[in-house]
């Protein structure tokens, strides 16, 4: 049995969300049309499979859990979340995982402006935003730890992996990056560096997430190289202070 979500209010519809978790592992929400707030907080051990379009905050405060949309995500997918797994068959609006601080997000399309921003880790606690095809302006931007891969899929000619402003503030983490960018969109505190062996068995890693999530061919998108973007120092802003 599944929840039918329709043009209900999204107050009525997490309630019912939450009925059903209270006696089984997962919930099913199908006919959502944005409606906010879906998976919030969810718990280790929770699924909520979602079909449609669903509104801003979707699994944000994730708490272990699993959250499948199939479909679009609007804004601020993976807010603040602090563990669990987002996979999106579809695209998402701006901020996706902002200051996320564990778990993963797998994106099968493209994200918009400011994806991974304000992305944190915390010993154990690292977390990944994967990317299937291309990202918007400010990616990675104040980045202070975790991994973001953008892969660049069935991208069309003359579109670009990154807008502008890519990494903007970054001060920890990296970004891995497959085929050639724009390097003129990074921002001027970015080194761009080859990939270490570890590196390598990281990104295997995720990358065959991705493929089996989505279907796509493992070693057709390990054939492209990639590289890593990196801060150039912890404190990208230093030269706007002056001393007192």
């Amino acid at each position: 049995m599944s929840i039918t979500a329709g043009l209900r209010r999204y107050e009525e519809i997490n309630k019912e969300v939450d009925k059903v978790l209270l006696s089984k592992n997962k919930a099913v929400v199908k006919d959502v049309n944005g409606q906010r707030y879906i998976g919030c907080a969810l718990d280790t051990g929770k699924t909520v499979e979602i079909y449609g379009t669903a509104g801003n905050d979707l699994a944000c405060l994730l708490n272990g859990g699993k959250v499948i949309l199939h479909g679009n995500g609007q804004d601020a997918v993976g807010n603040t979340m602090g563990g669990g797994e987002i996979i999106i068959h579809g695209h998402t609006g701006d901020a996706l995982g902002y200051g996320m601080r564990d778990g993963q997000i797998y994106i099968r399309d493209n994200v918009s402006c400011r994806g991974g921003i304000h992305m944190k880790e915390f010993r154990s606690m690292k977390p990944v935003l994967v990317i299937g095809e291309n990202a918007g302006s400010f990616l990675g931007e104040y980045m202070a730890g975790g991994t973001i891969v953008l892969l660049g899929l069935h991208m069309k000619r003359g579109d670009k992996l990154f807008g502008t402003h890519c990494a903007s503030g970054m001060h920890g983490g990296k970004i891995f990056v497959r085929g050639s960018f724009p390097k003129e969109n990074l921002s001027p505190n970015i080194k761009v560096v080859s990939l270490t062996d570890e590196d390598e068995k990281e990104l295997a890693g995720y990358v065959k997430n991705y493929c089996k999530f989505f279907g796509e061919d493992y070693d057709a998108v390990m054939a492209k190289p990639f590289k890593k973007l990196i801060p150039a120092t912890s404190r990208p802003y230093a030269n706007l202070y002056t001393p007192n």
